[in-house]
């Protein structure tokens, strides 16, 4: 395993690890156009249920 030669200052690491950033989700709309509301890709729609372009033959059920 590397070992570093010499010790790293304090403002060095701090500005090292400020440049980790938490990036914000992507959002998609919803593709049913009675609602349009943002959702997470790739999952159903929490507000109408409904997953994908196929319209009714894809809806989910809903709690």
């Amino acid at each position: 395993m590397a070992v570093p030669k010499r010790k790293m200052s304090r403002s060095n690491t701090r500005a090292r690890r400020s440049q980790w950033k938490a990036s914000a989700a992507t959002l998609v709309t919803c593709v049913n156009p009675a609602c349009r509301e943002k959702h997470l890709p790739h999952t159903a729609c929490p507000s109408c249920g409904q997953y994908g372009p196929k319209g009714a033959r894809r809806q989910t059920l809903q709690p």
